[in-house]
């Protein structure tokens, strides 16, 4: 009975969604130019107001981002209820920089009315490629199924290994994946960049900077690049971008680099999410996060 179970492969996990020229700005993969996220220590963190104390020029576009991020953490608590996207990640994993994964992804955002839950933090995904993840679909719901997700594979594997429901921080769950499902999102994604900036502000040698008419796709963005050169043991990454839709005001890209092995170089991605299309309000409802809905496979 349990070995389908262990033979279900790199299911889905957390996601969170480079130099600001265009050549830097697409990296490797010619279309692109890496999100974090975490709800449960969200609102703490982003209502933090920005260090009263003056701070360096250099910090200075630092403390701006981060006010950018709360404004638009913000904006997503109040104003959007559901969104789309395709989401294009990369993640580093041990020693290895994974290739680019690509999904439709299907979000409710959570809400709360006088202290009581309205609304579960909700995700649907489905993976487009590459043809090894093809066909995969994964659904979370917030205090549903006992906490777990419930997914199957595409493909080939998909004729014969069955719909699984499994914890998303359990071993299955996690292989491959740098963060849970649970911390999916382009909210979750704003509470971890808020974090990682808040962090880098008590370091004197840490280098923010903006950039005005970047794109990422069909897309006008604000970038933020910080660079944190000193190599700390709470520090996570030397170089890491967020692009800001400038319509949406809403982050739709992050990435991260490792610190470079000599001066004049670039270091390995460790990270990278891009949130493309991102549709917002967009009425999804209950059927969207139902594995019995006609449109879905889960237990066809």
């Amino acid at each position: 009975m349990n070995t389908p179970r262990r033979q279900f492969l790199g299911l889905a996990g957390g996601l969170l969604a480079g130099g600001l020229s265009q050549s830097t700005l697409f990296g490797q993969d010619p279309q692109w130019t890496k999100p974090v996220h975490r709800v449960a220590n969200a609102a703490l963190s982003a209502q933090k107001a920005a260090p009263a104390a003056p701070v360096s020029s250099a910090k200075a576009d630092l403390v701006r981002g981060l006010e950018m991020a709360r404004q638009s953490l913000t904006r997503s608590k109040t104003e959007v209820n559901d969104y789309t996207a395709i989401l294009v990640k990369r993640e580093r994993i041990g020693d290895t920089v994974g290739e680019h994964e690509y999904m439709s992804i299907k979000v409710r955002n959570r809400k709360e009315a006088n202290g009581r839950l309205v609304q579960p933090f909700s995700v649907y995904l489905s993976f487009l490629k590459p043809s090894s993840v093809k066909g995969r679909e994964v659904i979370y719901v917030e205090n549903q199924n006992n906490g777990n997700i419930v997914a199957h594979e595409g493909g080939f594997k998909g004729r014969f290994l069955p719909t699984v429901s499994i914890p998303p921080t359990g071993m299955l769950a996690m292989r491959g994946q740098r963060y849970p499902m649970t911390e999916i999102g382009v909210e979750n994604m704003i509470l971890k960049l808020i974090e990682r900036g808040e962090k880098a502000l008590q370091f004197e040698d840490v280098h923010a900077e903006f950039r005005k008419g970047a794109r990422l796709k069909d897309r006008s963005c604000t970038v933020l690049q910080l660079t944190q050169p000193t190599r700390r043991p709470d520090a996570e990454f030397h170089t890491a971008q967020v692009f800001m839709d400038d319509e949406l005001d809403m982050p739709i890209r992050y990435i991260a680099y490792d610190w470079p092995n000599n001066a004049d170089g670039r270091g390995e991605v460790i990270e990278e999410y891009n949130y493309l299309n991102l549709k917002v309000n967009v009425g999804l409802t209950d059927a969207d996060f139902d594995p019995y809905n006609k449109d879905y496979n889960f237990h066809s």
